[in-house]
């Protein structure tokens, strides 16, 4: 079998790989605070296979100063509805109002969850649900509430899946304001059909070097963009304002009655 040829590099510049940095230890990101919710089934203190991804991506997060906090959804009373506070209509309990001031609080969210039925968890339409409640707010600057922040995903499974349930979660945040960097998910489902899941042994999942760039790549994705959009005070505010817009303000879209 023949070697493809490389196509060539349009901006004329050498193709080889560049040399691989000595360190990244000089970046500070301690600004930063990031909260992964762990949307698998199981409460604790049950092995989730999800969870060893999350561990390794915090890990990575921890190691350059980022705060970071760990959920697990299914461990926490979180009603059914879209609505911020459910037991304004009919719930007795619900946790989730408390479980946003940390969403709220961090520059950074990862949705990780697992691949039931090639689709995400019920626990994480649960949380996507509950995230797009508070949509509708707006910050001080007149932009929707979750903008100037970003958010990933996690997928773990042994059935196909990753692209579809992770492209799910990045358009529902990114509809709902958060920024998505590039890279913004990382996986593994091993074999195709029943077998070992990520932290079984024999599974290969700790061990897969396309898991681990993608979830290092990922990882610093977040960082990299979260700490531009700190810097800068937020996403810029221009074109973006609901309240101008309810006012009459159309920044510069064309009415075609006026034309």
């Amino acid at each position: 079998m023949s070697t493809p040829t490389p196509p060539a590099d349009p901006t004329g510049t050498s193709a080889a790989p560049s040399a691989a940095p000595e360190s990244t230890s000089e970046q500070d990101f301690s600004d930063l605070r990031a909260m992964y919710i762990n949307c698998t089934l199981k409460r604790s203190p049950e092995l989730s296979h999800t969870e060893g991804i999350v561990d390794a991506s915090a890990a990575i997060m921890m190691k350059h100063g980022v705060q970071v906090e760990v959920l697990r959804a299914v461990d926490h009373d979180i009603a059914t509805g879209v609505q911020p506070d459910m037991t304004e209509h009919g719930w007795a309990r619900d946790e989730w109002p408390r479980i946003m001031g940390d969403v709220l609080a961090s520059d950074i969210l990862v949705i990780a969850g697992p691949i039931w039925l090639g689709d995400n968890s019920s626990v994480t339409k649960r949380v996507i649900e509950r995230l797009y409640s508070y949509s509708g707010m707006t910050n001080d600057q007149g932009q929707y509430l979750y903008y100037g922040r970003v958010a990933g995903a996690i997928i773990t499974g042994n059935e196909d899946g990753i692209k579809h349930c992770s492209s799910n979660i990045l358009y529902s945040l990114q509809h709902i304001g958060y920024t998505i960097p590039p890279q913004a998910d990382c996986g593994w489902i091993g074999e195709a059909g029943p077998g070992p899941s990520y932290l079984d042994p024999g599974s290969g999942g700790p061990e897969n070097e396309f898991t681990q760039r993608n979830t290092t790549f990922m990882t610093w994705n977040l960082m990299h963009l979260a700490k531009l959009l700190k810097d800068a005070g937020g996403f810029p505010a221009g074109g973006n304002d609901r309240g101008a817009w309810d006012a009459g303000a159309r920044f510069d879209y064309e009415n075609p009655e006026y034309r």
